[in-house]
């Protein structure tokens, strides 16, 4: 069962997939989705909230941060990532509002019978939920790295700030029960996923 601390609030669903940046987790939940699982994704429930929170985070961060009613989240990103007190209030304004979310979206799929997952990239990080099993995409740090300089075009330095302001990779694969390596090719990473649902 899965639960948020100090709440009286509980989803009887206890699988969560979670990883690090640039460890492959979207490309393992799109496999999970074709074997039949629905994916409840924070990230693209924060990226939603920040369009609809455009106006607040104006007034919090600044409005050159907000172009045309929409927020520039690699702008903001930049800002957060260098910046803590700024990533602990925008974490502020979202953490509760993306439970929310989640929790709706878990009540609607149990209802409809329906299996999934809940995708929480900082699973460890918020340390604000508790599940039955945890599932952690990985990929040693040098992957990492190479993989976000080159999808996301920064330089060393930013990609390693960025990496290096979550858990180490390391650690998540030390604490998760069902790991999932995509540090290989796809061919590899299909097995693992294929691997990975035949202990949920």
């Amino acid at each position: 069962m899965l639960f948020y601390p100090n709440c009286d609030k509980i989803l009887f669903m206890s699988i969560i997939l979670t990883g690090g940046i640039a460890t492959g987790k979207s490309t393992v939940a799109k496999m999970l989705q074709k074997e039949g699982f629905y994916i409840i994704d924070a990230d693209k429930i924060a990226h939603d909230l920040l369009d609809k929170k455009s106006e607040e985070i104006g007034k919090l961060f600044g409005t050159e941060f907000v172009k045309e009613g929409k927020v520039d989240r690699k702008k903001l990103g930049s800002l957060v990532f260098k910046d803590k007190k700024s990533k602990k209030t925008l974490e502020s304004l979202l953490h509760p509002l993306i439970r929310e979310e989640i929790e709706r979206g878990a009540k609607q799929l149990e209802k409809d019978g329906k299996k999934y997952l809940i995708d929480i990239p900082l699973f460890y990080e918020t340390k604000g939920y508790k599940a039955d099993k945890v599932i952690v995409v990985y990929a040693p740090k040098s992957v990492q790295l190479e993989r976000l300089i080159k999808r996301e075009g920064f330089d060393t330095p930013e990609a390693l700030r960025r990496i290096e302001s979550q858990m180490d990779i390391e650690e998540k694969k030390e604490l998760a029960d069902i790991v999932i390596d995509n540090s290989k090719d796809i061919k590899n990473l299909e097995k693992e996923v294929k691997s990975a649902i035949s202990k949920i």
